[in-house]
């Protein structure tokens, strides 16, 4: 999601406690521990199988928190993650939670606070895994606030170089260590996808697109960022470099909404285990079934599809009715954003409380869910 840190700052509920973000999974209720495990997801063709060869879809909602929390010192997720706060999502037929990260907090980088950062942020985010998959729910670890300095168009945070906001593109610094990590950490359990980078927008950067999209694959210096970039090819060279052949999601560009160049600079995977991730909004340019026609649908045909986040800021769901009926037309996977008690407008969020209480938006996504099952 597109969004300012100050929002999160105001949104954020209060912090949860490293101790409760630590429960161990063994807090696990019996309904959760007799949920059927989370499939070994697979590309195949333009669909997702899973290990019996099975076609499946991911269905669910984005967990917000652990990109803004740690690096704000106020903890590590935005509201609970027990197991009673996971089988509320459940609750919704979800099948799939998206988790954003913070590549600082989880390399330990020594400007975050020490409660937030390093193995304690790591075994945060591995219990938040385990209980999700206890209740048969796909993880996607995504990562979604970076480090680097950038005063370049649609600068989010350019008095700083920390992971405080969302930045145009992943950078060499970091990201490629921060994926060898979490390669590391998760490769031996192919249940868990791999979401590349949040929303890059290189072409806020510079008005040559196809500079912008040689930027997204293959990094290095590119116009208007003012550092080093990791291009999409390096970050799943640390993937596979580290072993994991997990499902990996790799989105577009203008802040994940365009997806017309994504083919033609899909970066090669020896695993032939990817997915192309799209981002909408009703306030995107990309907000149409022409649009969705003319620019989504070559995609779709030929890779699996996951829409990472849809939404919209009406507080109702008239738009991601839409959304979802075209992208059930086509196979393809959606979660929308987001399960955090924020304001259905700003955030936009799903719930107002963690007991999965719908929003007037988030009513529209639990029905439809609930339908599909």
């Amino acid at each position: 999601m597109r969004a300012p840190p100050r929002l999160y700052a105001l949104a954020a509920t209060a912090a949860l406690t490293l101790a409760a973000a630590l429960l161990p999974v063994a807090q696990a209720s019996g309904a959760a521990a007799a949920a059927t495990a989370p499939p070994k997801l697979h590309a195949s063709g333009n669909k997702l199988v899973d290990e019996n060869g099975t076609t499946r879809r991911l269905l669910g909602v984005n967990r917000s928190g652990g990109e803004f929390m740690c690096v704000q010192g106020r903890g590590i997720f935005d509201g609970p993650v027990d197991d009673a706060s996971v089988k509320a999502i459940a609750d919704w037929k979800v099948n799939a939670v998206r988790i954003p990260l913070n590549e600082e907090c989880w390399l330990g980088l020594s400007h975050i606070n020490a409660a937030y950062r390093g193995a304690n942020y790591i075994s945060a985010v591995k219990g938040l895994v385990s209980r999700l998959e206890a209740h048969g729910i796909t993880p996607i670890v995504e990562l979604h606030w970076t480090h680097g300095k950038y005063t370049g168009g649609d600068n989010h945070c350019p008095d700083t170089e920390y992971a405080t906001c969302q930045k145009p593109m992943p950078n060499a610094q970091y990201t490629p260590a921060f994926w060898s990590s979490v390669a590391q950490t998760f490769k031996d359990d192919q249940a868990v996808v791999f979401d590349l980078f949040n929303e890059p927008f290189p072409d806020r950067a510079t008005s040559d697109l196809a500079a912008a999209w040689n930027c997204w694959r293959d990094g290095g210096k590119c116009p208007g960022i003012d550092f080093e970039v990791a291009g999409m090819q390096d970050l799943l060279d640390a993937v596979r470099g580290a072993g994991a052949k997990n499902l990996v999601l790799i989105p577009g560009v203008a802040y994940s909404n365009d997806m017309r160049q994504w083919l033609a600079h899909k970066p090669s995977d020896p695993a032939g285990n990817l997915a192309a991730a799209w981002h909408t909004y009703n306030f995107n340019t990309c907000n149409n079934e022409s649009c969705w026609n003319e620019q989504l649908a070559p995609v779709i045909g030929q890779v699996p599809f996951v829409a990472g986040e849809i939404g919209e800021n009406t507080c109702s769901h008239g738009y991601i009715d839409r959304v979802m009926a075209w992208l059930d037309a086509k196979g393809a996977s959606y979660l929308g954003w987001t399960w955090n008690t924020w304001d259905c407008s700003s955030g936009p969020s799903l719930i107002s409380d963690f007991n999965g209480t719908p929003t007037g938006f988030g009513v529209g996504l639990r029905d439809h869910l609930k339908g599909l099952s």
